[in-house]
């Protein structure tokens, strides 16, 4: 059971999703619910609610087919990126690998869904895509030992992190501006509960990542193990700096970036997870 926020009827409706029975949505399974799927990520630590909707009779289902996906959600209170965490791609930029976490933080105003296109700013001419693999934080958490961090953790997603690389390049104090344009922070379609990835890889550290251009023309991957900081140290190490909330999302860092161009097709591929696919265009 996974979740997702589905465009229906021009609004946006949070969702429960099986890939067998279909589409469970939340106001369906809870009568009078109006939130949206943050807060069904804080609810569910309390409430359990994916037990309920696994168990709940298939009539209550909907079709999938021709769904409409969009963000999962627009306002988490934080985004932590996370730089330079696989080797391989520190050398794509000439950098050396940190000693500790290159960390940052994006703004909401950054997130676009699944099929959104992304906005190419005028004030750069050269703007990476990065596929990334995101955990989502169930519980609030503050100063979590790295052995209890994944406790923390609700679920995992598929992420495209931009950049400005020119901006980049200009001077590295540069990197709060070079990640904050609109669209620069796209993820889902779907949020995969930590439990169920488990049963899938056994470990997180056996996922692979990969960054994918124009349907092949250019892919960059690699696995989770060949991170310098593991998923459970960014939470640890990130819960020390700050309180993380449900709906927080730590994106843990890219395999390689691609350049991409008006027109271009990008996307984050991770087995077992899923696939956010987006294009490409100028902003206006």
């Amino acid at each position: 059971m996974r979740l997702a926020t589905l465009k229906v009827n021009g609004g946006d409706r949070a969702a429960f999703v099986d890939h067998v029975r279909g589409v469970l949505f939340a106001d369906v399974l809870l009568p009078g619910f109006s939130g949206d799927l943050l807060e069904l990520i804080a609810r569910d630590a309390q409430e359990d609610l994916l037990s309920r909707a696994s168990s709940a009779p298939d009539d209550l289902f909907a079709p999938a087919h021709g769904a409409v996906y969009t963000a999962p959600y627009l306002s988490p209170r934080k985004i932590w990126g996370i730089g330079l965490n696989y080797r391989d791609h520190a050398g794509d930029l000439s950098e050396t690998v940190p000693d500790e976490p290159a960390s940052f933080i994006k703004g909401d105003h950054t997130i676009a869904g699944p099929d959104t296109p992304i906005e190419l700013p005028q004030q750069s001419d050269r703007v990476t895509a990065e596929a990334e693999i995101g955990l989502v934080i169930g519980r609030t958490c503050r100063n979590v030992s790295e052995a209890d961090a994944l406790d923390f953790v609700w679920g995992v997603t598929t992420i495209l992190d931009q950049t400005a690389e020119d901006i980049l390049r200009r001077n590295p104090r540069f990197l709060t501006r070079s990640k904050n344009f609109p669209t620069f922070f796209c993820f889902g379609p779907e949020l995969v509960p930590l439990a169920d990835v488990l049963d899938i890889f056994g470990s997180l550290a056996k996922i692979e990542v990969t960054t994918d251009l124009n349907g092949g023309a250019e892919t960059r991957s690699n696995t989770v193990s060949n991170m310098t900081f593991s998923p459970a140290f960014l939470v640890s190490f990130h819960s020390q700096v700050m309180p993380l909330f449900p709906g927080d999302i730590i994106s843990t860092g890219t395999p390689g970036a691609v350049v991409i161009t008006d027109g271009d097709t990008v996307e984050c591929r991770i087995p077992g997870i899923g696939t956010l696919t987006n294009t490409v265009g100028q902003a206006r």
